[in-house]
């Protein structure tokens, strides 16, 4: 599996073509999201780190995710289809498809601006600190499950 970096100007650019690719009728081979629902999901792991806009994990809360999930979440193995996701990431309502993406192209292009060296050893919403490769797998390997599951 080849994980794009997402610090690099290629890296993200690769990335946005294949996002630019998805549309409202591009339909999901597996799972239940639309498209649009898809892209604000994608969006939620930009706000956990780039924005206050979700509530952090209690230190209990925090220390399971750490234990149970971060290897998964970081580590090389894709995630499996149809796999479980938190309650922050689960978008059950309509979505402008064009206005969530222009948020995570901004996203990304904001993290690519801000460049590794400023993620690395940096404190994740619910996982501890991470070093700059985990934070590439984290938005990489995410969004190229997602983009997998449109068929792009």
């Amino acid at each position: 599996m080849t994980i794009e970096n997402v610090f690099t100007e290629q890296g993200v650019n690769n990335l946005l073509n294949r996002l630019d690719k998805v549309t409202n009728d591009t339909k999901p081979q597996w799972g239940k999201m639309t498209a649009a629902q898809m892209v604000a999901h994608l969006n939620v792991a930009y706000e956990m780190t780039l924005e206050d806009k979700h509530k952090r994990p209690n230190a209990l809360a925090r220390f399971l995710i750490k234990l149970v999930a971060k290897s998964a979440v970081v580590g090389p193995k894709p995630y499996p289809k149809n796999g479980r996701t938190a309650p922050e990431f689960i978008i059950n309502d309509d979505r402008d498809i064009d206005a969530e993406k222009q948020r995570l192209k901004a996203y990304m292009n904001q993290v690519l601006e801000l460049g590794g060296d400023s993620f690395h050893n940096r404190e994740s919403h619910a996982m501890g600190k991470l070093t700059k490769d985990e934070w590439n797998m984290l938005f990489a390997k995410h969004m190229d499950h997602h983009l997998q599951q449109f068929g792009v």
